[in-house]
């Protein structure tokens, strides 16, 4: 029996990979040529976007101390994937056996937890070898520090404010914004999970409680309600507005890292590429020959069912 999907991990997720890579999902799509637009928390000394992002959400509890709070940032550190041909010389791409290996910018997961210091990821390289010796696929990232920080304020007994910041104090290079994403904590977004007390809707806050929702700043995330209607002890702060309680549908077919249109329409899109397409999105990146391969495998019934679902039915008066 597969393992269950946790499914505060699964919304944070989409949100990580979100706009990841779009439709074609090919390098040489034009929409594709500007990516990892949502959440980024840039070095220091870059002008053109935010270096710290900030949340402000309201936690209830009983007043006696005993409430805590776990905050973790989750963000997507750029990996340059070079290729070299058999005499080490950096090439665009490169075909072993048929197969086609592109030189592209990939991604690899981070995730931090709040603390009293600042955080780093040190610089890394990897080499992978090609069949026979052909080639060599390089992967290589650059060093990152930042902060993570949480800070709480009691505006009345049983009521609190966190304030948590995502700062990135990795000094800019000065160069363009392509090579300084590899700088970036990209996607960035924060969960926030408590014990001994209850986050409140920020998006619906109790008459009692509006005006103290209203005073919370957001800088580049908006903190929604995550688990099940009614739960209130896990919130995602995220750089894309949500409702509470978001829900992954279940006929989805899996990631196709752009939650801004019908997964159906995308499947049909994906099956209707040309051969040599399909041949680049699975040369593109680890990830596009992954949804190429689950698409191409859906079954008719599978494909039928994301069509559409009626969820609920009211009666209009």
């Amino acid at each position: 029996m597969a393992p269950a999907v946790d499914p505060v991990r699964a919304i944070a997720d989409a949100v990580l990979y979100e706009g990841y890579v779009l439709w074609p999902y090919t390098r040489s799509a034009m929409k594709n040529q500007q990516r990892f637009t949502w959440g980024g928390v840039y070095p220091v000394g870059w002008r053109e976007d935010r270096s710290e992002l900030v949340v402000q959400c309201l936690v209830e509890g009983d007043g006696d101390g005993k409430v805590a709070v776990d905050v973790r940032a989750r963000f997507l550190h750029v990996v340059r994937r070079q290729v070299h041909d058999a005499s080490g010389q950096a090439v665009d791409e490169l075909t072993v056996d048929g197969e086609r290996h592109l030189s592209w910018d990939e991604a690899v997961e981070r995730e931090v937890v709040a603390g009293p210091g600042p955080f780093t990821v040190p610089a890394g390289r990897e080499e992978e070898a090609l069949e026979g010796g052909a080639g060599t696929l390089v992967r290589s990232w650059e060093p990152l520090a930042g902060i993570l920080s949480v800070v709480t304020r009691e505006l009345r007994p049983g009521l609190r404010r966190l304030t948590v910041r995502v700062a990135n104090t990795t000094p800019w290079d000065g160069a363009a914004r392509e090579p300084t994403l590899r700088r970036t904590l990209c996607s960035t977004h924060a969960v926030l999970r408590v014990r001994g007390g209850a986050f409140v809707s920020l998006a619906d806050p109790p008459s009692g409680l509006a005006q103290a929702a209203g005073d919370c700043r957001q800088e580049g995330l908006w903190p929604v309600l995550m688990g099940e209607p009614g739960e209130r002890d896990t919130v995602l702060a995220s750089p894309i507005i949500l409702d509470d309680h978001p829900q992954i549908a279940p006929e989805s077919p899996g990631d196709l890292f752009d939650g801004g249109e019908i997964d159906g329409l995308l499947v049909l899109s994906i099956l209707a590429l040309t051969d040599e397409e399909k041949a680049e999105m699975r040369a593109s990146d680890p990830r596009t020959r992954a949804i190429l391969e689950r698409t191409e495998a859906l079954t008719p019934e599978q494909r039928m069912a994301l069509h559409g679902t009626v969820r609920e039915l009211a009666v209009r008066r």
